[in-house]
């Protein structure tokens, strides 16, 4: 099997009994095929299942994703509260450039989105991630400024957030539903 005619391509060889061969992906969108029989064997051959696509593919999901975010007229058409329950756990769970992905979609869900249709304190972890991230980068002097990637993305995602409440009347709700009480009791303190 190959990806391309003359089978130079992404060639996989299989011969022997099926517990030998392996699930494999080719890239585009064909793929080309000999069955030759050394006539050894009077059983039928092989079976094999092609399946477009890979399901569960973080790249795949998040290129799907961003696409429908982009496009005005389908958002309305978009079960949003479902989208943000699932893609908050996506980026609590993935690590680096995946994250990052992840926390650009909720982005783009937070700006899209009207009210109702995100629960925002979903966040939490994620603000629990940011705050962490502050309070260790206010101690860091050896690099004064100087923000990673990562922080950069929650603390724009935090920013339009609250944004977004403000707009939306909510903001003390928001906050409170955030913070741990003891967080609030320390803010309080200081």
């Amino acid at each position: 099997m190959s990806s391309s005619s003359d089978f130079q391509q992404d060639r996989h060889s299989f011969s022997g009994s099926p517990q030998k061969w392996t699930d494999f992906e080719l890239p585009g969108d064909t793929l080309y095929y000999r069955f030759t029989s050394d006539m050894s064997n009077t059983e039928w051959g092989y079976k094999f299942t092609v399946t477009a696509g890979h399901l569960g593919r973080f790249q795949t999901g998040f290129e799907i994703l961003k696409q429908m975010l982009s496009e005005e007229r389908v958002i309305p058409h978009l079960p949003l509260a479902k989208i943000w329950e699932w893609q908050v756990g996506v980026a609590c769970r993935q690590t680096g450039h995946q994250r990052l992905k992840a926390i650009h979609l909720l982005l783009k869900i937070v700006q899209c989105s009207s009210q109702g249709d995100c629960d925002l304190t979903l966040l939490k972890p994620l603000w629990q991630l940011f705050t962490h991230m502050e309070n260790n980068s206010c101690h860091d002097s050896a690099k004064p400024g100087i923000l990673l990637p990562l922080h950069r993305a929650l603390a724009e995602l935090f920013f339009v957030t609250e944004n977004r409440v403000t707009e939306l009347g909510s903001l003390q709700e928001y906050l409170l539903a955030l913070n741990t009480e003891d967080h609030l009791h320390r803010c309080t303190a200081q």
